[in-house]
């Protein structure tokens, strides 16, 4: 009996969320940090047709500074590695994100980046982007205001 359980748990498939680790040499250690089919809006992350581009940035936020209002028509994702990011959304809602943590950020959702710390923010993102385009959009201007006929 023994050795049919043995046999069993030999003979099953490996599960989904180990089969990555699967693909490497056993003194590699793997983390998992995000595993996920949507973005921090909620919304399916879709990926752009056409010419692939994967674009990688290391970004520093000194204390007091701000992204600016932005929005990212492609997936990205970010590891935050030092410090604490306040993500403010149009929705009003802020998202806080510490040292450690992965983050898929939302898609098509303006959203503005503050650290409210002492010390600096720093973190890798990713986005994957097409050829050509950029991986992240300022707001239109606001339009100005016309002359009004007297």
């Amino acid at each position: 009996m023994r050795a049919i359980f043995l046999l069993a748990i030999l003979v099953l498939p490996v599960s989904p969320l180990f089969a990555e680790a699967e693909a490497y040499r056993r003194e590699i250690e793997l983390k998992p940090l995000l595993k996920t089919q949507v973005d921090s809006a909620g919304k399916p992350i879709v990926y752009p047709t056409g010419c692939a581009e994967v674009t990688a940035v290391h970004v520093i936020l000194p204390p007091g500074a701000q992204t600016g209002w932005h929005k990212h028509p492609v997936p990205c994702f970010a590891y935050i590695l030092e410090g604490e990011l306040d993500v403010q959304l149009a929705s009003g809602e802020t998202k806080t994100l510490k040292a450690g943590e992965a983050y898929a950020e939302s898609v098509d959702v303006m959203h503005n980046g503050v650290n409210k710390g002492d010390a600096p923010v720093k973190l890798v993102m990713f986005a994957a982007g097409t050829c050509g385009q950029p991986y992240a959009v300022k707001p239109p201007a606001p339009a100005e205001a016309k002359p009004t006929e007297k």
